[in-house]
């Protein structure tokens, strides 16, 4: 990478229409952030030095927790360096030795790692298969319940079905848990995320999501009642140990996207008209994209050598996409994760849907 995240970026010195960066609302390089996360690193510094809980938090911790809150129509939320280590920390505070945890088969490595670093037990669902899940539900299970899922599953671009998990958590007594970080500035009104598509806030237990994606910035957080997320500050491994908190610059980026997200859903929108647009093309010549219901769109090839070469093709003909294979999918579902996003102009997709057309018609993928 030699630019900035962008609809086009120059990657080893070519310019190439990007398809493959989490950057949905095109906010990376949005002058915004930028300007917040200068001034930031201006007054604050670069490092924060230790621990928030050493250290303390600056400004912008607050101002970003509070308003995300706002956003997220939550109690509270805590900002983590990442994502991943927001599942870190989040988890093993819901559940521990003795309890049960329910996962969906395609959850993220780090709900996977959560929950082996939280020692409950573990019970595996179908994806997205609810009878399985209320096979495994209605089985004795020790300690307390927790039923957890990606909210947009990041390699097939489908949707958990919140509604009928929240419906058997309250019939099973378990908590429920939605990962949200490709559903965040996404999903949802202005953005606000998949609990918020499906009309459940206030029914999910907690959330986790992601400044890394969608908001342009560094850094993950959870989201959920004041009590539970008090108790995560204070308990998660993750957010107490580490010297590496989110800095104070990516938190004041963060804070600008939520503020952008707040005060108008443009950028949603023109990154929903870009995806109809461009999976309506695919369609049209035939891809399969499997059940991809968002703006990550797989293009199938099974064969893992499949998959590179197309990859590869399309680098040349001025596309990059990566090829996504075992063990990151399971073997036979070999694909490129195309990913569409605000920044990209009509211009772009239709470059990237006449390279595709021509390399897939060469490769006999259509």
């Amino acid at each position: 990478m030699q630019s900035p995240q962008g609809g086009r970026i120059i990657l080893d010195g070519k310019e190439v229409v990007n398809m493959a960066s989490n950057n949905y609302l095109g906010l990376a390089n949005d002058p915004a952030l930028v300007r917040a996360a200068q001034s930031a690193i201006e007054q604050y510094g670069v490092g924060p030095g230790a621990g928030r809980g050493i250290a303390g938090n600056f400004p912008a911790h607050n101002e970003l927790e509070r308003e995300l809150a706002a956003f997220k129509a939550a109690e509270a939320t805590l900002a983590f360096n990442s994502g991943l280590t927001a599942n870190y920390g989040l988890i093993p505070t819901l559940a521990g030795k003795g309890d049960t945890v329910y996962s969906d088969e395609l959850n993220h490595a780090s709900i996977i790692d959560g929950i082996r670093l939280s020692r409950s037990e573990v019970k595996v669902f179908r994806h997205l298969d609810m009878n399985s899940l209320e096979e495994q539900l209605r089985q004795p299970a020790s300690g307390k319940k927790l039923v957890i899922t990606d909210g947009v599953f990041s390699m097939d671009g489908d949707l958990a079905p919140l509604p009928d998990m929240v419906q058997l958590c309250r019939r099973y007594a378990a908590r429920l848990m939605v990962d949200d970080a490709h559903g965040d500035g996404v999903m949802g009104r202005g953005g606000r995320g998949t609990v918020e598509h499906f009309g459940l806030v206030g029914q999910v237990d907690v959330e986790s999501g992601s400044l890394s994606k969608a908001l342009g910035a560094v850094g993950g957080f959870v989201a959920g009642p004041a009590e539970l997320v008090e108790q995560t500050r204070s308990q998660a491994r993750s957010f107490i140990f580490t010297s590496s908190p989110l800095p104070p610059a990516f938190a004041a980026a963060a804070l600008a996207a939520v503020r952008i997200l707040a005060a108008s859903d443009e950028r949603v929108k023109k990154l929903w008209a870009n995806r109809e647009y461009f999976m309506g093309r695919l369609k049209e010549l035939g891809f399969n994209t499997g059940s991809s219901k968002t703006p990550i769109i797989p293009v199938y090839a099974h064969d893992e050598e499949a998959a590179r070469q197309l990859s590869l093709r399309l680098y040349e003909a001025g596309v990059y996409s990566q090829a996504m294979t075992f063990p990151i999918v399971p073997r036979g579902q070999a694909r490129l994760r195309v990913i569409v996003s605000a920044a990209h102009t009509r211009e772009d997709l239709d470059l990237t849907v006449a390279a595709l057309a021509k390399v897939g018609r060469a490769m006999k993928l259509i």
